[in-house]
């Protein structure tokens, strides 16, 4: 099922360009990233039936998940890369993701014209740490054998490609980040998050009164045992002098 148009916002669909988009923060290098494959519909007789995005080898982008889409069936393929990458962690990548294709079942289809579009989400990761952009080069096929090839880089300064590649931005590292989080369809990464500063002082001062109710519950005990030692011994005294 396809995505109508109206009313949603995004570059994609005013340019009717194929895009990928970020919903949240930006990525940064080195993380995870829910990313948004936004496919628009720019035949006016023939509706997309396929879309392939490329991830490229040097990314070394170990894992990536799909989003079920409705009519859609996905195939994420993983090759042996040439020379190992390093991830931001140090860890060495011998297989990383190097393809995601699309197909649409019998009946489902992003419609002829340009009313319709469809997003296809992947989340990946870990992300490169040594570039500032990933590229993805991507290839969307229409009914009849036609296929529109979304793989023209865009040049700093110069008017836009016909057909330029999909792009997302990547942010700086920050201190943490690696491949050592899991990874889930929402972009982000399973982390506990620090307590607030007044949950914080109100678990150490239940701390504390713990300890004091502990102690006061050994001295109780102790007196209590002390006691019944002393009368313990008195009456083994009171024994002995009757006898």
């Amino acid at each position: 099922m396809a995505v109508a148009a109206t009313g949603l916002l995004g570059a994609g669909v005013a340019s009717a360009h194929v895009t990928a988009n970020v919903y949240g923060s930006q990525p940064t290098k080195g993380g995870y990233a829910a990313i948004f494959f936004r496919v628009p519909n720019e035949d006016a007789n023939l509706g997309t039936i396929g879309l392939e995005v490329d991830f490229k080898p040097e990314y070394g982008i170990g894992g990536v998940r799909t989003k079920p889409v409705p009519g859609w069936t996905a195939v994420v393929t993983t090759s042996d890369l040439p020379a190992p990458v390093k991830t931001a962690s140090g860890t060495e990548v011998t297989k990383a993701v190097t393809k995601v294709v699309w197909t649409a079942q019998p009946g489902n289809k992003i419609a002829a014209g340009s009313s319709e579009f469809q997003e296809f989400e992947v989340s990946a990761g870990p992300l490169p740490n040594n570039v500032d952009e990933l590229v993805f080069p991507t290839i969307q096929t229409y009914e009849g054998g036609k296929v529109v090839d979304w793989t023209q880089l865009s040049t700093p300064g110069a008017a836009e490609p016909e057909h330029p590649a999909p792009t997302v931005q990547l942010a700086a590292q920050v201190s943490g980040d690696g491949d050592s989080p899991a990874m889930n369809m929402g972009g982000t990464t399973t982390t506990e998050a620090a307590a607030p500063s007044g949950s914080d002082n109100t678990a150490r001062w239940l701390g504390g009164a713990g300890l004091v109710v502990g102690a006061l519950g050994l001295g109780v005990g102790a007196g209590a045992t002390l006691r019944a030692r002393k009368a313990g011994a008195a009456g083994s005294n009171r024994t002995e002098g009757t006898e």
